[in-house]
């Protein structure tokens, strides 16, 4: 994988996470030299809930178990809710190896691209006050964006704007790779987006980018008068009274929290992400959550709960991103009938969406993103998929097929 490409791992979600969720993924840019393996971590379960039927739960367990010993993850959450069938909920492996501390399931965590699905949130939120509009250039309330005029908010929720995504862009990576503590605001981010042309003209095609999302959050600013992360806390986070999640300011990271492991280093070797600084990702990627809070909202985000009804079925008219079963609408995807959000960044790696043919929602939390060039939190949905849902896979590409098929 280039280091452009790989970059754009460093956040997506869209993509691969689509982009990363379908690539895009949230993911810091993969290191120019392949990562030594994680010292070996117990994927032993430690129970939480079960309410499946024995039988279903002991298939959990193994596909779980062996997906994390073949991929070598160090600790897992999972947690799967299935309204009429029951609830499996377990924690894996280790949340710290160095000091050999199991993962629990009320550890925080952070979750990359998961946050696009708060951010949209908060701009859908602005539409039904009449306060925006989805069809409004972003020059309307934002100067300096390329083709700005011809950029509709609908096309950066979309991620159909055609603006480069600043992750891909090597002055970025390398300042990041140098200094990962270090503090970006969110004009600088977009000052790096800014120095390429567009990759084509908006509407023209999907395309992840988190230039989108961070230009939203610029956006939910100027029209509120508030910050963004105070915006949340009071219109998304309070009124669902998710009191584990937040957007930090800075490298903040409320306990208990588990270590993250990652390889996004200047030699490749692996380290631990906890104390970085997430403001490169901001909007796009930023946010602190846990288990029961994604729990609470991945149906608050599927049935629309803090949306007028016409402005959740704009959200959900999802395109295609050129992947079969995987489409893509305003800041959330849909996956083979799930609806939702995934997420990496270096050390964490997250997948939170809802079935809605069955109310059923899955959750997973994954403290590495040692993958190289795959999804540890894609793997690991995928398996939970496959025994309770097998016509219904978590299922996305890797970042290279995902190029395949965008270009």
């Amino acid at each position: 994988m280039s280091s452009g490409h790989a970059a754009r791992r460093a956040l997506q979600a869209g993509a691969a996470a689509l982009l990363l969720l379908l690539t895009g993924v949230a993911t810091a840019p993969a290191a120019p030299a392949p990562a030594p393996a994680l010292p070996p971590a117990s994927a032993a379960p430690a129970a939480v809930r079960e309410g499946l039927d024995p039988a279903t739960v002991a298939r959990l367990d193994a596909a779980v178990t062996a997906t994390m010993k073949e991929h070598g993850i160090p600790g897992a959450i999972i947690g799967l809710w299935m309204p009429g069938r029951g609830d499996y909920v377990k924690s894996f492996g280790a949340a710290d190896l160095k000091a050999g501390t199991p993962m629990k399931s009320d550890l925080h965590m952070r979750i990359g691209s998961v946050t696009k699905t708060f951010t949209v949130t908060a701009l859908l939120q602005l539409v039904d006050q009449g306060r925006v509009r989805l069809y409004d250039p972003v020059s309307a309330y934002l100067a300096g964006v390329p083709g700005g005029d011809r950029i509709t908010l609908r096309q950066l929720a979309a991620m159909r704007s055609g603006l480069y995504d600043y992750t891909g862009d090597h002055r970025w990576l390398d300042s990041l790779r140098a200094d990962p503590h270090r503090s970006y605001t969110p004009r600088q981010l977009l000052g790096y987006a800014f120095s390429h042309p567009p990759d084509f003209a908006p509407g023209a095609r999907w395309q992840y980018s988190n230039t989108n999302t961070v230009l939203l959050g610029l956006v939910i600013e100027k029209i509120s008068g508030q910050p963004l992360h105070a915006f949340l806390q009071q219109h998304v986070f309070a009124p669902l009274k998710l009191t584990s999640t937040s957007l930090p300011t800075g490298s903040a990271f409320p306990d208990p929290h588990a270590q993250g492991y990652t390889a996004f280093t200047p030699d490749g070797a692996i380290t631990t992400a906890t104390t970085w600084n997430p403001s490169w990702a901001w909007a796009a990627g930023a946010a602190v959550s846990d288990l029961d809070d994604l729990h609470t909202w991945v149906p608050a985000l599927v049935d629309g709960r803090l949306l007028k009804p016409a402005t959740q079925a704009q959200r959900l008219r999802t395109g295609s991103v050129g992947v079969p079963g995987v489409s893509y609408g305003l800041g959330i995807a849909e996956v083979n009938g799930w609806l939702g959000h995934n997420g990496e960044l270096p050390g964490y790696e997250t997948v939170a969406a809802g079935l809605p043919q069955e109310k059923a929602t899955l959750v997973v939390l994954v403290n590495s993103d040692v993958d190289r060039g795959g999804s540890y939190s894609t793997a690991l949905a995928k398996a939970v998929t496959q025994v309770v849902t097998p016509d219904h896979l978590w299922d996305l590409p890797s970042p290279a097929q995902v190029g395949e098929n965008q270009h």
